[in-house]
């Protein structure tokens, strides 16, 4: 037999002896510098953090965002509102009660007596962020508008009764007082500023967790027709923004408040990427309103106006398609006394360019009633310059009716409608009635829109009244009650017909 012990001991002393000559080797070559796992430097390289999986500007490490939310989330409250219902309960619906012959009996009047009142009780939960340390918080309208009970839950778990100092629904902005003082706030940011792919951090009480933090990037700015509120410029952004996020805080690296998170793009009810907030200038302008005046006041130009398309674009002899198109100019109005002409399209305010009529409204909003504006517009193919004071949007004139003939009656509500011009016979290829109303809008989901009006409609009859223009149309729908069916007699695609929609 052959010794393999000692054939091992012999193989294991080599392999020791390979090995410690390799490590030997591989000090002397770093010492002497020529070692191929590593490149000759003149200076040695500083230490770089790297805490994000991405690389941020400005941005080495993650402690800026753990500093930005360690100082903005005690400023960002929870808000649960309470509505109450009331009601009468029928103690009387028992099977013993039901019985027809005792109820033939004794009558309906016995069974009054057995009804009681009842109520009950229906909680959501929203967030908020401490504007002022005086107590003063900003939150969505529709966290707010219909409580009954609104309590405050602050991080320190105190707890506070709240109350609503004004709304703005058409913003969805509100302002709620708590009687407290020397709290935290978060300072404003400038929304003007802010770039696609900005990081920026979430705040708020998602499912009633509070103050939870979610980091996302801006997505888009300047978003209108989303269908949420009257006046829109969101921030769309990517940070997670769930229920119960409504009223919330969307703030920068900075720490300062660039938006108030309002709602969610989701099919399926919980966060998809797509999250919306109110920009921060928006909502200061807003905020300060209501805190000064108890309301909000708006400036206004008194004109209709209406969106270009590659058609109107060509018919007006314009060379891009933005801009505002002013379809009519209201009596009296600013814009009148300015000088302003159905037909001009208005292609920059204050040397600045308008893109569409949103970004016009909005900008016309935010402006104090009695300041000037110059006002860049084509007429006639030619570019005229002119001065505009702005007024104060009317106190019974909303949005909606200030720029359009939208009526309360429910067979007219989603209708908007304006007189015959040469630019609406060639957009909607209308046929020359030489009467009647076209209608421009009709609002998705309508009782208008269910029943078959479509835009484009000439209206030329309602209720067989003849229907001139949108003077005769107001003057005519002013004597339809809310209830009353309706017939119209219009003209579509160079034909009449009659559409009924019923009323109440």
């Amino acid at each position: 037999m052959k010794d393999v012990s000692g054939s091992l001991r012999t193989g294991l002393v080599s392999s020791v002896l390979l090995i410690a000559g390799i490590i030997i080797g591989l000090v002397a070559a770093t010492d002497l510098g020529w070692t191929p796992f590593t490149k000759a430097q003149e200076s040695p390289s500083p230490a770089v953090e790297v805490a994000i999986p991405f690389p941020v500007p400005g941005v080495p490490s993650q402690q800026p965002l753990v500093e930005v939310a360690r100082d903005v989330t005690p400023a960002v409250v929870n808000i649960s509102t309470t509505r109450i219902y009331k009601g009468r309960e029928d103690l009387s619906r028992n099977p013993f009660f039901e019985d027809p012959l005792f109820r033939r009996f004794f009558g309906d009047e016995f069974f009054h007596r057995f009804e009681v009142p009842q109520e009950r009780r229906e909680q959501s939960l929203g967030s908020g962020v401490i504007i002022d340390p005086d107590g003063f918080i900003l939150t969505n309208n529709h966290v707010v508008s219909m409580a009954d009970e609104i309590k405050v839950f602050l991080g320190d778990r105190r707890e506070f009764k709240g109350k609503i100092v004004g709304n703005d629904p058409k913003t969805d902005l509100a302002i709620i007082k708590i009687d407290a003082s020397e709290l935290p706030s978060i300072p404003w940011g400038d929304s003007s500023n802010l770039q696609v792919g900005e990081l920026v951090l979430a705040v708020g009480n998602p499912f009633g967790l509070n103050q939870t933090v979610t980091m996302g990037i801006i997505s888009a700015v300047g978003r209108a027709n989303v269908g949420i509120a009257d006046y829109e410029d969101f921030i769309q952004t990517d940070a997670a923004i769930n229920p119960g996020n409504s009223g919330g805080a969307l703030v920068n690296l900075k720490g300062e408040l660039i938006g108030i998170n309002t709602a969610i793009y989701t099919q399926s009810g919980g966060y998809m990427g797509v999250g919306f907030a109110v920009p921060s200038n928006m909502a200061r302008l807003v905020m300060e309103s209501l805190i000064s005046e108890g309301r909000v006041v708006r400036g206004w130009l008194g004109i209709i106006i209406q969106d270009l398309n590659a058609d109107l674009t060509e018919q007006f002899g314009l060379n891009e398609t933005r801009g505002a198109l002013v379809s009519d100019v209201l009596d009296d109005s600013p814009a009148q006394m300015g000088g302003l002409q159905r037909g001009d399209v208005i292609l920059e305010l204050n040397e600045e360019p308008v893109e569409n009529v949103n970004q016009l409204r909005n900008r016309v909003a935010q402006m104090p009633a009695g300041s000037t504006v110059r006002l860049t517009v084509i007429r006639d193919e030619e570019r005229k310059e002119f001065s505009v004071t702005i007024g104060e949007q009317p106190k019974d004139l909303s949005a909606a009716v200030s720029e359009s003939t939208e009526m309360d009656n429910l067979a007219f509500v989603g209708i908007q409608v304006e007189d015959l011009t040469t630019e609406l016979i060639r957009q909607y290829d209308i046929s020359r009635t030489g009467r009647g109303v076209v209608v421009t809008r009709v609002r998705e989901g309508s009782r208008a829109e269910q029943t078959g009006i479509r835009m484009g409609d000439v209206i030329l009859e309602i209720n067989r009244v003849p229907v001139h223009d949108v003077s005769n149309f107001e003057e005519v729908v002013s004597k339809i009650k809310k209830e009353d069916s309706v017939l119209f007699l219009i003209n579509r695609q160079r034909q009449t017909l009659f559409v009924s929609i019923s009323g109440g």
